[in-house]
């Protein structure tokens, strides 16, 4: 069976940024499964899957366009750390979900100074290329309930 809209794809996968370095991999892990055609992963590996079959090997590079998008600099602000919870106080690298007005989003702390703490809500691979090398694991129809839900049910899940 080929990858294709409504299958169910498991894929091992490594993904690196331009540096070479791994962000992600899926060794030492069960595979990833996920809803072909329902934007379940980065849209540029999707595309990129399309069409090959169990046992395939796909190594893509997906641009920011096709993956996490660019970079936007309005998206990186500054708050005054009275903000911020005295029992938690903020520190670079620490994420929280904060709502905005297109719904909640992840905020990272790049940066805290004084009485003044930077946040940035760009994806944290924003502006990437992403290289990844896919194993296609197992490809298979979808059933009718995660057709219905949008995304894949381990064995025995029901919801």
């Amino acid at each position: 069976m080929q990858v294709a809209k409504d299958t169910v794809v498991s894929i091992d996968y490594s993904l690196k940024n331009s540096a070479g370095e791994v962000l992600d991999t899926s060794e030492g892990a069960q595979p990833l499964s996920y809803l072909h055609g329902h934007k379940n992963i980065v849209p540029g590996l999707e595309e990129a899957l399309e069409g090959h079959e169990e046992g395939a090997d796909v190594s893509v590079t997906v641009p920011p366009e096709k993956g996490y998008g660019p970079r936007h600099d309005e998206l990186v602000q500054t708050a005054p750390l009275s903000a911020f919870p005295e029992d938690n106080p903020p520190k670079p690298g620490m994420r929280f979900q904060a709502e905005t007005q297109n719904g909640p989003t992840v905020i990272q702390v790049t940066k805290v100074e004084g009485d003044e703490v930077t946040v940035d809500a760009n994806h944290v691979l924003a502006g990437e290329d992403l290289n990844f090398d896919v194993t296609v694991k197992q490809v298979r129809a979808a059933t009718e309930q995660e057709l219905e839900h949008g995304h894949v049910h381990e064995a025995g899940e029901d919801h």
